[in-house]
């Protein structure tokens, strides 16, 4: 239904539906499940992408895992659906527990490799690129850096 809905206007309910949501996680204390796609291209950049709500600044795709989803297809979904890009067999590099916004949250944490130049949706995401980890411009959240983290372990 979202998608009938012009750009700017959803890109303006997002804002407030983020900042509701931020608000009630804080007071509910729901246990959240959330996967992360550390998406990398041929020469091993990640992609780092700009919300249209939230912090501003880069961080990793991803999102929230909707039902009894398995966490792989969620990957998928979220890249898919924010991105248009295909990740067939996205590999799991971690699981853990977090807190977000003050309620608990399972993380899991995948790579993949981009199979083509990632397509903003330009709802949720503004803007897409690749950096080396090392090399994104700006201030990145601890969230981030964890999952940086992760990949380089891996």
């Amino acid at each position: 239904m979202r998608h009938l809905l012009p750009k700017p206007v959803d890109r303006f309910a997002l804002r407030i539906a983020n900042r509701l949501r931020h608000h009630w996680r804080q007071i509910a204390k729901p246990q959240l499940h959330a996967v992360t796609v550390l998406v990398r291209d041929d020469q091993g950049r990640v992609l780092f992408i700009r919300h249209s709500y939230g912090p501003p600044g880069w961080t990793l795709p991803g999102g929230g895992i909707v039902g009894s989803e398995p966490p792989a297809e969620a990957a998928r979904r979220e890249i898919r659906e924010e991105l248009g890009l295909d990740l067939p067999d996205p590999t799991l590099l971690a699981t853990f527990e977090e807190t977000v916004s003050g309620a608990p949250q399972t993380a899991h944490v995948f790579a993949g490799m981009a199979n083509a130049e990632p397509r903003p949706d330009g709802r949720e995401v503004v803007e897409a690129r690749f950096f080396a980890p090392e090399g994104v411009p700006g201030p990145i959240s601890a969230l981030t850096r964890r999952r940086l983290a992760i990949l380089a372990e891996s």
